[in-house]
């Protein structure tokens, strides 16, 4: 017959697993509504967004204005119910050393643009897109916009140019703003003031070019993929 003392000792372990397994639910339980609370945080936190810029640019010269054409990649990796809303776009471009005295342009966003080649001139050549409107970015909607970006009065110079792609959003919230730098060499200058023939005045600038990423002078400027 079990005596007192086993009696005891399995109150006391009786008691012990059921204060362990009341902690163990309470624990769980804290740690699931912590888990809940966060994700029902995060869904309804603005969302973080990423800007990429692209391996190649576009400039050229139309009459009295230049243009400069870029698409960034607009993306957000974050869950989120909410969504980032881009209302403009501008675009900086200062001239730095030898010709930092010179004109600073002033781009305004033109319009979004589409680029078709045509084998009949072998040329890649933009048509309009879309008006400079706000777009909306999430993470299962990525934004691609073509911008076209326009400066009246203004000529390009041989030399380096340190620009800035600003994203402008909802009242509130801080500009996303992405840097890079332009070279452009004396025969680019030459070649985009007076294109041959002049039909093809569109001019390509790269980034990953080989030939520049391996030196160290300024191996992540866009350059005239032919210079």
């Amino acid at each position: 017959m079990e005596n007192a003392a086993n009696r005891q000792a399995k109150s006391r372990r009786k008691q012990r697993f059921e204060a362990v397994h009341k902690w163990v639910t309470a624990t769980a339980a804290a740690g699931a509504l912590a888990i809940s609370l966060y994700n029902f945080t995060e869904l309804h936190w603005p969302p973080t967004v990423d800007v990429t810029l692209p391996h190649l640019i576009r400039l050229d010269k139309q009459g009295n204005e230049v243009g400069l054409y870029v698409q960034p990649t607009i993306s957000t990796r974050s869950k989120s119910e909410n969504v980032e809303v881009i209302r403009d776009a501008r675009l900086h471009l200062t001239p730095t050393g030898s010709i930092s005295s010179s004109k600073r342009p002033a781009f305004y966003w033109r319009e979004s643009d589409t680029w078709a080649y045509d084998p009949t001139s072998d040329t890649v050549n933009p048509t309009w897109g879309a008006d400079p409107a706000p777009f909306i970015v999430s993470q299962d909607k990525p934004q691609q916009p073509s911008f076209k970006f326009l400066a009246s009065n203004w000529l390009y110079q041989a030399g380096r140019y340190e620009g800035s792609i600003e994203l402008r959003r909802t009242a509130g919230r801080s500009p996303l703003i992405k840097t890079f730098c332009l070279i452009i060499s004396k025969a680019a200058a030459n070649e985009l003031t007076n294109p041959q023939p002049p039909s093809q005045n569109v001019r390509f600038f790269r980034n990953d070019l080989p030939k520049f990423t391996s030196s160290d002078n300024s191996p992540d400027c866009y350059r005239r993929d032919t210079d």
